[in-house]
């Protein structure tokens, strides 16, 4: 019996954490239907890679291994220059960042894209791209792949961008956040809850990202969120007259799905404390306060001193994520309190990084204080754990408004226009989600998320129905058909 020729795809991100990982687990979906993948991304990631962790990462290309029906299936990585030398501060300068990808690294990876399909061979059946390459959209354009594009916010942050690039009228005055928006299939909206960088007062990169990726989407074959349908449904309907978006998640690891997992579908990128795991181990049942914001965001010093105050004042468990500084970053890392390490050592750890999935499935967690950043807002949902919501910028406003209080699976926190929460308002999420009257309902809720997001990756899922219909297409596009 012959063997199937397998489908070979292309994947496109940026060098971030929160990016790369997505595409993995995608990739981790597609594998066992018998298609191949190359990861595209920058060296920096490369060069993070080899810095923060034990990955196995060459200086050119990786290759990981994954077992399916007897064969070796492949995820393949591959690595282009962004333009820039490793030691440039891309936090720090994310304008001339972006501009550098947008007029050199286009070329780097055109190039890259031209030595795997002409010298070694491969031919793609389509190309991944990441909403923050919108150029990539191009570039599959030039070597005649069919693109698709992964979006990594909510559905909801889709259909703003949309609307806002398409139907500007609907966005009267920006100026004052108390302004009220309504959009088709979402809750009613007020200035300060879209994403800010669509906001007059954010660097103007931002807006034309997600200007570009709108004038881009006629060369888009495939739109695909890494959400589910069940979570956004009356966003997913409003959109399908525009244009059709198709939810394949959540996109978590295996395990949190409760499916058997061979290999890791993260890519770490840095190096994580897995100590914390068997200090959970100590703790009762959903007796602990887990926070973290993400491999982006540093806090202010004022945060970190209200967040402190109010934990001591909490009387509670808790794990404290403060990631450190990258080598060569300009970021300040503020420092704790002094002696509130000492006088919380009873019932609190602080440590730099954690495999954030794995505590959010500890049953010794109790809820999650998140900035909101949507792949831990994904992770959580599917772990079933209560959210307490301290967003920053970008799209983490609006997944508090659309999630948080739609579902009403966790509280918002309140904070002044300098993003910083007081300590009463911290004291009073935590009450409010551990212990408050509305906790057992709170809690109830988030389970309920929990039990469909599973559902919709099951066999007949919605999610599994759409992965299913990619690679049946894809299959298609292979064959000329």
């Amino acid at each position: 019996m012959a063997i199937e020729e397998k489908v070979s795809v292309l994947m496109v991100t940026t060098a971030l954490q929160g990016h790369i990982n997505p595409m993995l687990k995608f990739a981790k979906r597609l594998i066992p239907k018998g298609v191949d993948v190359t990861l595209i991304t920058t060296e920096m990631a490369r060069d993070r890679m080899l810095r923060y962790s034990n990955n196995n990462v060459s200086t050119t290309t990786t290759t990981t291994t994954i077992p399916h029906s007897h064969q070796e299936t492949k995820i393949q990585f591959e690595f282009f220059s962004d333009g820039l030398s490793p030691d440039f501060d891309r936090n720090k300068d994310r304008i001339t960042f972006v501009d550098t990808l947008r007029t050199i690294g286009i070329n780097n990876l055109s190039n890259l894209i031209t030595n795997l399909t002409k010298i070694k061979g491969h031919n793609y059946s389509c190309m991944i791209v990441d909403t923050l390459l919108p150029w990539a959209v191009n570039v599959a354009v030039e070597h005649d792949i069919p693109c698709a594009l992964l979006w990594l916010q909510p559905c909801a942050l889709f259909s703003i961008n949309y609307h806002f690039f398409m139907n500007p009228e609907l966005f009267n005055n920006l100026l004052d956040p108390n302004v009220e928006v309504q959009l088709p299939g979402l809750p009613l909206l007020k200035v300060k809850d879209l994403p800010t960088y669509l906001l007059p007062d954010f660097p103007s990169f931002g807006k034309q990202i997600m200007k570009d990726l709108c004038q881009y989407l006629d060369k888009v074959k495939w739109v695909f969120a890494i959400s589910n349908y069940e979570l956004e449904e009356d966003i997913v309907k409003s959109m399908a007259s525009s244009i059709a978006i198709y939810p394949i998640g959540p996109l978590v690891s295996q395990f949190m799905l409760g499916e058997d997992e061979t290999n890791g579908s993260n890519m770490n990128m840095w190096s994580a404390e897995n100590s914390c795991l068997g200090w959970l181990d100590e703790k009762p049942p959903s007796s602990v306060i887990y926070i973290a914001f993400g491999s982006v965001i540093v806090l202010s010093q004022q945060q970190v001193d209200n967040l402190a105050i109010a934990l001591k004042n909490s009387n509670k468990a808790f794990l404290w994520v403060i990631k450190p500084a990258e080598k060569g970053s300009e970021d300040e890392i503020p420092k704790l309190p002094l002696g509130f390490l000492k006088e919380t050592k009873e019932r609190g750890l602080v440590v730099t990084w954690c495999e954030q999935e794995k505590v959010l499935m500890h049953p010794a967690v109790a809820c999650f204080m998140t900035h909101c950043g949507w792949n831990s807002m994904l992770e959580t949902i599917t772990a079933g754990v209560p959210i307490i919501a301290y967003p920053k910028w970008l799209d983490q406003p609006t997944n508090a408004k659309v999630v948080v209080e739609k579902f009403r699976n966790g509280v918002v926190m309140s904070y002044e226009q300098d993003g910083i929460a007081s300590v009463h308002e911290i004291e009073k999420s935590i009450k409010e989600v551990m212990e408050g009257p509305g906790a057992e309902e709170i809690n109830k809720r988030a389970i309920k998320m929990k039990e469909a997001s599973r559902k919709a990756l099951e066999n007949g899922g919605s999610s599994h129905k759409n992965i299913n219909q990619f690679v049946n297409d894809l299959k298609n596009v292979r064959n000329g058909v």
